[in-house]
């Protein structure tokens, strides 16, 4: 049997809680929280990033998140609570449907880096070429 992505995103947005920025700053501020931006690259050199997140392509997440890796971070450990975002949500859902499965259990979707930024939301920013 085959699964769409609009299957895929649905299972994704019944699974992973969809939390506001003003959550998300929240729960930063409580500690013990890892957040994680899912976009690519370009798209964070662009931008920049959550202040404090971590950078884990949407590629190498499974990866990143799997303590047996060998390309394990040690940023991820299952007592935190794991805020993920992206440009628009999607891949920050499909990213935190993922995460549950491997037995991550605190899993929070911010959605679009977009909306941090325009609620105010601290942001490291790109370095500059040269710099």
């Amino acid at each position: 049997m085959t699964t769409s992505l609009k299957q895929m995103m649905e299972t994704a947005n019944a699974a992973v809680i969809k939390i506001t920025p003003a959550e998300a700053r929240d729960m930063i501020a409580k500690g013990n929280t890892l957040v994680v931006d899912v976009r690519d690259a370009p798209e964070v050199e662009k931008s920049g990033k959550i202040a404090g997140a971590v950078h884990v392509s949407r590629g190498m997440l499974e990866f990143r998140a799997d303590p047996d890796s060998p390309y394990h971070d040690k940023n991820f450990t299952k007592d935190k609570m794991l805020i993920l975002y992206c440009a628009s949500g999607g891949r920050a859902a499909l990213s935190g449907k993922v995460l549950k499965d491997m037995g991550y259990t605190h899993v929070y979707n911010l959605g679009g880096f977009k909306d941090w930024a325009e609620t105010g939301g601290a942001i490291d920013r790109p370095i500059e070429p040269g710099m």
